[in-house]
């Protein structure tokens, strides 16, 4: 039987880990592990949320593309999202998308198109009139920074194009820096006594991110276009992917010559085959190769799922492996007060990056494989990206090795740790403990949350060691001498945090529950609850009985919703909180108008009016809750073509089934109800 306890806390932790390597990576461009760690743990979290789909929030670094810009950018809004592509890593892997997406398409015949997956950084540069008017990074994938003007220091850019286009149209390529580039630019910042960059990725990245476009100027940088984001006039462009890299070369856009047309998976499979064998010969780096369906109205067809395109791939390369030494098992405290390990290793270079740390997961996996301090270990970069301790050099062992242990008392605050029943990972169990009054302020303060601009991980962690805020609501209770106290804080910066939290304060009751950070509520709960009992007040009365009264809301959740209020010291935050005026409640009247309230709503198959993510923002629009599995809670299986297991659960439930036209006629009812 499945621990969901112990899953719910896994996919918590791997959230956590995620972020904040997407934070170092994208944000800072100070990676503390490789691409190849990062690829692992991605694609566990993502794992883990396809069995258990009911734990995946919006909130999940699954479901978004990555990190926010920096403040020092203008920002641009992306009109089309910039998405992630989802990986695979073997030919089982390639064969199951590509069943896939052949049931979506309904036995149509379609043909690919591969190109070489660049190791940059993604970009969009739009044109008006034939000339570059914005340049902007992919960012989060809905808002990038405005570097225009560095952009247009790279020669391989063009300023204007020449050819029939529309009026105003994106395109996207990847910024990159080659080998040789990087090695020349190295071997001058060595002589300059500057620090050198890892790889080339990062050296692409920091050099079109600079303040002064003059330094962008001077560094070694590419560009391979890739694809058209959007144009206004679509009768001007092509509507099949390799037309479509002919005509961006023909308007004078450099594209990856070895990009190639191939008309099944057995050609797909020969060229990743070829590539796997001589990628060493690229004077850039790659790790792997984009698969994409080469018709748009085929890819218009499949869709999005999450934040992943399902008519492309990246079919990554083999793992890349090394051997150094294990020197210590260090431990992070969550924001949860979870113990998790990670491996401090000897630097060792694997395919291009300095690895110096690699996660462990947890204890059992620890033990499971024997790993111990002082080993050689086998370290691999899966899919060229986060490095992971494969597992000991059993040979190597010199019987001065020492065995894991996970501290009994908390390494930041002493405080106690416990390991509870059925439970993976130790935890602190000191409410009061300081690592995690650090992750939770970062969380407090995020965009998924409060979404108090100014307010980073640099600036929450000064605050604490100068001892200004003791919880989260502490931040309204900031002073302006209070904030100019803090290291590089001028009186700008600190008027424009100031006016940042002032702002926050008027956010909806679904960023406020969702920033207290209770365990087990993501964005999704968090909404549910907020929509159900309208106040914060009346959701700290609730009883365990009432919360599972919530759609999709178990026991597990509601135990712990519950027990978080009966903790005085956070019935004391939630009081900081109304006393700082914090927005804790919405009008009832407002939700329970909403014609599906009370009702939840799963759906499966596939829909031929609208996809299903558009299906449950309906849903959702309307008041009715989307659920993701049947339970004996769920109103209606929404059925469309192709369903999967959930219509056997649903009879054996004896859950109500509405066809396509059905459901929608069931939305337009609603809509005029709620009118």
């Amino acid at each position: 039987m499945v621990d969901t306890a112990a899953v719910q806390q896994r996919v918590e932790e791997l959230r956590k880990l995620v972020n904040y390597h997407n934070y170092r990576y994208y944000v800072l461009d100070s990676p503390e592990i490789s691409d190849a760690e990062y690829d692992a743990l991605m694609r566990e979290l993502r794992q883990i949320e396809e069995e258990h789909p009911q734990l995946v929030t919006p909130d999940s670094p699954t479901q978004r593309v990555g990190a926010r810009p920096l403040e020092e950018f203008g920002t641009v809004t992306h009109p089309l999202p910039m998405l992630s592509l989802g990986n695979v890593f073997d030919r089982e892997e390639l064969l199951a998308w590509l069943k896939r997406i052949s049931n979506l398409l309904s036995g149509q015949r379609f043909d690919f198109v591969a190109e070489l997956k660049m190791d940059g950084l993604a970009i969009a540069l739009v044109y008006e009139d034939g000339l570059l008017s914005v340049g902007a990074t992919r960012g989060d994938g809905y808002q990038g920074e405005d570097v225009t003007q560095n952009l247009r220091t790279i020669r391989s850019i063009p300023l204007r194009v020449s050819g029939r286009c529309p009026r105003r149209f994106e395109v996207r390529g990847e910024v990159f820096m080659t080998k040789a580039g990087l090695e020349k630019l190295n071997r001058d910042r060595s002589e300059q006594g500057m620090p050198l960059f890892a790889n080339p990725r990062n050296a692409a990245a920091g050099s079109v991110r600079q303040l002064d476009p003059r330094v962008t100027a001077s560094r070694p940088l590419d560009i391979y276009c890739y694809a058209i984001g959007w144009a206004e006039d679509g009768a001007a462009v092509p509507d099949r992917q390799w037309e479509a890299l002919s005509w961006l070369k023909a308007l004078g856009f450099k594209v990856n010559p070895y990009n190639t047309h191939l008309d099944g998976i057995e050609e797909v499979e020969s060229y990743y085959q070829s590539w796997v064998e001589r990628r060493h010969t690229l004077p850039y780096e790659c790790d792997g190769v984009v698969v994409k369906v080469n018709s748009f109205a085929a890819q218009q067809e499949l869709g999005v799922v999450g934040r992943e395109p399902r008519w492309a791939v990246a079919y990554k390369f083999p793992a890349t492996q090394a051997i150094t030494r294990l020197v210590d098992i260090g431990i992070n405290v969550g924001r949860t007060g979870s113990l998790n390990p990670f491996a401090i290793l000897e630097p060792v270079n694997i395919a291009g990056a300095t690895i110096k740390m690699a996660t462990l997961h947890n204890e059992d996996d620890i033990r499971r494989k024997d790993i111990r301090v002082g080993d050689w270990v086998v370290v691999q970069r899966a899919g060229e990206v986060i490095p992971q301790v494969v597992g000991p050099v059993v040979s190597r062992r010199t019987g001065q090795e020492r065995e894991f242990t996970v501290p009994k008392v908390c390494p930041v605050c002493q405080g106690p740790v416990v390991r509870p029943e059925g439970e993976v990972m130790s935890r602190c169990i000191n409410a009061q403990c300081p690592a995690q009054l650090y992750e939770l302020l970062k969380h407090f303060v995020s965009r998924g949350a409060m979404d108090i601009e100014g307010v980073g991980e640099s600036v929450v962690q000064d605050m604490l060691e100068a001892g200004l805020v003791k919880d989260v609501a502490g931040i309204y209770y900031l002073t302006r001498e209070q904030l100019l106290s803090l290291p590089l804080m001028g009186e700008k910066r600190v008027s424009n945090i100031l006016e940042a939290i002032e702002a926050s304060k008027q956010r909806p009751l679904v960023r406020v529950i969702s920033a207290l950070g209770i365990r087990h509520v993501g964005w999704e709960t968090a909404e549910l609850l907020a929509r159900h009992f309208h106040s914060i007040d009346a959701l700290a009365r609730a009883s365990r009985e009432e919360l599972t009264e919530v759609p999709t809301i178990g026991p597990k959740i509601a135990d712990s919703i519950y027990d978080f209020f009966q903790q005085e010291s956070n019935l004391g935050v939630i009081d900081k909180l109304r006393q700082a005026a914090v927005h804790l409640e919405e009008a009832a009247r407002e939700a329970r108008a909403l014609p599906l309230a009370g009702q939840e709503f799963v759906v499966t198959g596939r829909l031929a009016t609208m996809s299903r993510s558009q299906a449950e923002a309906r849903i959702k629009e309307l008041g009715g809750a989307a659920g993701s599995t049947v339970t004996r809670k769920t109103s209606y299986l929404v059925v469309g073509e192709d369903p999967g297991s959930k219509l056997d659960r649903a009879r054996s439930l004896g859950t109500k089934q509405l066809t396509e036209e059905e459901f929608l006629r069931l939305l337009e009812e609603a809509a005029r109800r709620g009118q």
